[in-house]
């Protein structure tokens, strides 16, 4: 009997990891291509990073540095959501910081517009909608001086 409940067993790992993947090419001679939500992860991450204005992702500092300096890509789990759709088509959500002084709505259009580009032109899949969320607005950086020493200041007296 235990025979008979192996077969389920191993169909069912597959099934789990085909939830996150999409069939692009199907019935060709040489088999099917599937892309992964990892890889549109990425090609949302590469286009939205590419606008000017656009931070970082959203999330926390410290675990986000931790996580990149470690080559962590769970960063990326947090910030965008992938709902791989019949038909060859997907749906993007991404969460991000924005620099101080920029304005919202066309930082936000522009990465809409980058994000469909990028995955229809390196997949072939049709975006159905990317929405952006913004979590915050960073502060300017101030500039620290050249030679990287902090002066003290000269005393009154």
């Amino acid at each position: 009997m235990k025979a008979a409940e192996n077969p389920k067993k191993t169909a069912a790992a597959p099934a789990a990891a085909a939830a996150n993947t999409t069939t692009v090419l199907e019935g060709s001679e040489m088999g099917e291509v599937k892309i992964h939500e990892n890889v549109i992860a990425s090609l949302v991450r590469r286009a939205a990073l590419s606008i000017e204005g656009v931070s970082r992702l959203a999330g926390s500092t410290l675990v986000d540095n931790i996580a990149e300096i470690v080559g962590s890509r769970r960063m990326q789990a947090r910030a965008i959501a992938v709902d791989m759709g019949e038909d060859n088509r997907v749906a993007v959500e991404i969460k991000l910081n924005l620099k101080f002084g920029f304005k919202v709505p066309q930082v936000a259009e522009q990465v809409q517009k980058a994000v469909i580009e990028e995955i229809e032109a390196t997949t072939g899949m049709t975006v159905t909608k990317v929405n952006v969320v913004v979590q915050e607005i960073e502060d300017p950086v101030q500039e620290e001086p050249e030679d990287g020493i902090d002066t003290p200041p000269m005393p009154l007296n």
